[in-house]
This record gives C-alpha cells, sequence and structure tokens, in this order.
C-alpha cells in the first residue's frame, strides 16, 4: 500500500517539476515533505491534547475548563516539546498555505513560514532552505505541488507518522538520486550498501559518526538497527559533516523529522581543512566518500596529525578518508567506509606504501568486493573497508569476503543487496569475530570456517607476500577482480601503449642478438 503512494506521489511530484532540473526540485519537494509533516505532527500533538484535557481520567485533565482557558493551555510549548514536537506557529501551519496555495505569492509564503519556524525552533535555524519565492517553476506549478502534497496523510499516531514521512522521504531521495543520475550519488548512498555497513558494524550504543554524511542515510538506517534490536531511539549519538550546503540542510531535515537528535557541526563545511568536530573520538564510523577526490590536497594539510600511516597522495583522497576515519575512532572504535576498488591495490604515489602500514598496524579488520551497478551514479567497481583501532579478536588476520555474485538485478540498470545476502555477510563476520584464530591452519575456528570462492580468514604475512593487495578474489580462489577501476576506454588505452612499448623492445633486443650472432659468424 505504502509503495503504491509512493510511486503515485513521485509519479505527480515529478510531472509538475516541467523543465526543472532534479537537482533543484528534489530541495522543493523535499522541504514542502518536511513542512508538511511537522505542520501535521504539530495538528495531531493539538487535537490529542484537546482530548485529553476533556477527559476525566487523564492526567492532563482540565477542571472547570473554558474555551479560553483551553486555548491558553494549547499554546503551551512545553507540551509538544515534551514529544519532541516542533512548535508551528499560526502562520506556518499547512492548512494556511493550502488555503492560499493558487496564490501567486504562494512562494513567498512558504518562505515566511519556514522562517517562522526557525525563528520559534532554535534547533532549525540556518537548515531550512527558503527558495519558494524564486523557485524556477512555471506559473501555478508550487501551487499544484502543495496539493498534491496535501494528500499525503501521516494520522495521528506520531511514531507511525514518522515512519511513513521517513519512508516517502527515502523513496524520494532515491528517485531523486537516479533522475539526477551522476549527480545523485554525491548526497544518497543506495540502501542495500547502506544497510550492509550498519549490520557489519553493529552498532548499538555510543557515538557514531560520518564525516561526509549526504543526506544523513547512515544515521537513519543505524537508528533503525537499533531498534530492532530492542534499543531505544537515543541511544546513539550522531555526529557529522557535510560540505555541501544544500545537502548539509537535507540530512538535517531527515533527521529531524525522525525526532533524532544530531550535531552536524556549526555550519557546512570540508572535512580535511574545516573539520567541525576535531576532538571527537567515535565508537562508530559509517561513510561513503566520494571516489577518487583529485582536488582535495591544501598545503594547510602538510604534516597533519592525521597522516599517522603516511601523507595521502594529493591527486587522490582515498587514504585521506582512511586515514580520517582511523584518528576520529576510539580506542575499541570500528569504521566501515565504501571505497573504489582502485584502494585496494593501487601502487601509485604513496598509497601502497599507506596500505602496506596499515595492514602491518592490524588496523584492517575485513575487506568485502561488491556487485557492480549498485550506485545511480557511477559504474566503478565499489568495495567495503571495515577497520579497528584495536582488535580484541583476530589479531593478525584478516578476513575477506568476495560478495560479487550476491547482487541481484532490480531494474535494467540497478542491482542491490538484498536482506538475504546482507544477513549472510553480516553473519559470516560475527562468527569470524567470536571464533578465536586457529593455534594451526587457517580459516577455521568455532562458528567459523573458510568457504572456497567466497571467504577466507588470512594471516597478515601472507597479505604482504602479496605486496599488500587487499582485492578478495586474490585470498579467496575465485576469478580474479579487476585490481583498478579504470573504464575500458582507458585500460585499452594504457595496454595498447604497454603493448607498443614491449614490441619496440622486442626489436631492439632481436637486432642485438643479430649484431651479437654476426660477430660469432652467424649470417641471416
Amino acid at each position: 500500500m505504502l509503495q503504491d503512494i509512493q510511486k503515485t506521489l513521485w509519479s505527480a511530484a515529478d510531472k509538475l517539476r516541467a523543465n526543472v532540473d532534479a537537482a533543484e526540485y528534489k530541495h522543493i519537494a523535499l522541504g514542502m515533505i518536511f513542512l508538511k509533516f511537522i505542520s501535521d505532527s504539530f495538528s495531531a500533538r493539538r487535537a490529542e491534547l484537546t482530548r485529553r484535557f476533556a477527559d476525566e481520567n487523564d492526567e492532563y485533565f482540565l477542571h472547570d475548563c473554558d474555551d479560553e482557558l483551553l486555548a491558553e493551555e494549547l499554546e503551551d510549548r512545553d507540551y509538544y516539546k515534551a514529544v519532541n514536537v516542533f512548535w508551528v506557529p499560526e502562520g506556518a501551519r499547512w492548512e494556511a498555505l493550502r488555503a492560499n496555495a493558487k496564490q501567486a505569492d504562494i512562494g513567498k509564503r512558504i518562505d515566511d513560514a519556514l522562517a517562522i519556524l526557525e525563528l520559534e525552533n532554535p534547533s532549525l535555524k540556518g537548515i531550512l532552505d527558503k527558495r519558494y519565492a524564486r523557485a524556477p517553476l512555471p506559473d501555478g506549478k508550487l501551487g499544484e505541488l502543495v496539493d498534491l502534497i496535501s494528500t499525503i496523510g501521516f494520522g495521528e499516531d506520531q511514531s507511525k507518522a514518522r515512519d511513513i514521512l521517513g519512508q516517502v522521504y527515502e523513496y524520494f531521495l532515491g528517485q531523486f538520486a537516479s533522475a539526477e543520475g551522476k549527480k545523485g550519488g554525491q548526497f544518497y548512498t543506495p540502501q542495500s550498501i547502506v544497510k550492509t555497513l550498519v549490520a557489519v558494524l553493529d552498532p548499538h550504543q555510543g557515538k557514531v559518526y560520518d564525516p561526509c554524511c549526504g543526506s544523513g542515510g547512515m544515521f537513519v538506517q543505524s537508528e533503525k538497527f537499533i531498534e530492532a534490536h530492542g534499543g531505544q531511539l537515543g541511544d546513539v549519538s550522531i555526529y557529522g559533516q557535510e560540505s555541501n550546503p544544500t545537502t548539509w540542510r537535507l540530512a538535517a531535515m531527515n533527521l529531524a523529522i525522525r525526532g533524532i537528535d544530531f550535531n552536524l557541526g556549526r555550519e557546512p563545511g570540508d572535512t580535511f581543512t574545516k573539520n567541525q568536530h576535531p576532538d571527537l573520538r567515535a565508537d562508530y564510523i559509517l561513510a561513503n566518500p566520494p571516489f577518487n577526490i583529485s582536488d582535495w590536497w591544501h598545503g594547510s594539510l602538510e604534516g597533519d596529525s592525521r597522516w599517522v600511516y603516511g601523507t595521502p597522495p594529493q591527486g587522490n583522497a582515498n587514504y585521506a578518508w582512511l586515514q580520517h576515519m582511523l584518528y576520529h575512532l576510539k580506542s575499541d572504535g570500528r569504521a566501515g567506509i565504501v571505497l573504489a576498488n582502485g584502494s585496494m591495490s593501487s601502487s601509485q604515489n604513496s598509497e601502497g606504501q599507506i596500505r602496506a602500514a596499515m595492514v602491518d598496524a592490524d588496523v584492517v579488520e575485513v575487506m568485502i568486493a561488491l556487485p557492480g551497478q549498485l550506485f545511480f551514479n557511477t559504474q566503478i567497481p565499489a568495495c567495503l573497508w571495515f577497520l579497528a583501532k584495536t582488535k580484541t579478536t583476530r589479531q593478525g588476520e584478516v578476513l575477506f569476503i568476495d560478495a560479487r555474485k550476491l547482487g541481484k538485478m532490480i531494474s535494467r540498470v540497478q542491482c542491490e543487496l538484498d536482506d538475504e545476502a546482507i544477513t549472510r555477510i553480516a553473519n559470516l563476520v560475527k562468527a569470524w569475530r567470536s571464533s578465536p584464530s586457529p593455534l594451526e591452519g587457517e580459516g577455521r575456528g568455532e562458528g567459523y570456517e573458510d568457504i572456497p570462492g567466497f571467504c577466507r580468514s588470512v594471516k597478515l604475512a601472507e597479505i604482504a607476500e602479496h605486496g599488500y593487495v587487499l582485492t578478495p578474489g586474490r585470498y579467496v580462489g575465485a576469478e580474479e577482480i579487476e585490481d583498478n577501476d579504470e573504464d575500458f576506454a582507458t585500460k585499452m588505452t594504457a595496454l595498447t601503449e604497454k603493448l607498443g612499448e614491449q614490441m619496440a623492445k622486442g626489436a631492439e633486443l632481436d637486432q642485438l642478438i643479430r649484431q651479437k650472432l654476426g660477430g660469432l659468424g652467424y649470417e641471416f
């Protein structure tokens, strides 16, 4: 039922955007959904209070209640704050906006409503994107969008309402990511990847950090995981950072609608040069940093304390991300990171030396090769790195998992790991972590066994013999995975150049052999 609602809403909303770029329209639609939800939540709480004030058996019952006393009590903000509901002043309520949806100044009215909300709710300050008066929509389309979003019914049960809104919001994020193509992946990590990271890390309590948090999906999934395993909302403290201002606001809204407390820093900012949480030491870090960033370096980063295993190359940020996350882990903390496959084997510049230092320091715990076509924005194959600041079990070993064949196509161009595959991976890692390292041989322990072609526990000495390459296919016995993530044209060009060099060298050797043999009296 909810899936049908989501599809209908998206189809209608997408049609309304006319020729507006998805990247721009995304913030218009999602901001309006956010506004509708917090207004509905306020109205639902108000209706609940009205009933309870009149119920003689309720603790909120008001004796000798008249209309004036009722109105006064309903304006007491503490009643709303107590259940994590935002205070919505009269002029910012959805009913007022819907009543004026056909007015030419509806964009300004929405901007004004958002400004009032920020003024009345300090936790929303700076995160509501007031762009409606200048929205690049054809005349009347903004009003039609207001009417469309008015059809989303969240109901009066706040827990159910948050869940419905969260799912609608998440669905829209995914659809926008698909519509935006390459740009979309900058703020959205496919759910199956997030679920895999969370399931393997197994967060329960403590501080959770994402230094490139995009729309906040890692945090949302962490909270869902904790609640599904008997925990409570708020068992973890949320810390994040995001450099893109509009995406930073998107993450804040995504968390606010779910009642999740968060600290995304004072402002959007570059994680490397404007670290918003310099003293943070997290229990868990989950991140999907942008792949292979080439313009990340700044002179101020020379000699930075985060580069414990070596200064990252200026032309690629992959090993800067890995070391940034290790730096921000507690002594017993764990991190899960999505990176391009090239990070597992690249020896360009200092990457090979940094990877070797990390392996020798025994901070690499699990490496997982992922199926292709998981992302909206890139065909570059990806992998998961799991790091541990201090291993409590399996010291001196790395678990390699080749999950490339576990993906299932959900469309012509999109693949995902389903819940069964994610559970299989998570259970395998859990069994490996909880099993003592074997005294003799490898790969066996109570509850864990190597599975040829799928997983294998490998000693650090063997990894060193392989030049510190961390590609799972090299160790589990599966077919060799490509050691790099270049596209076909790049590979072909490089191979052609190499072939030309080898042929030229072969011709030189041939000529030299002829000369030597000629000197010995042989004729050709």
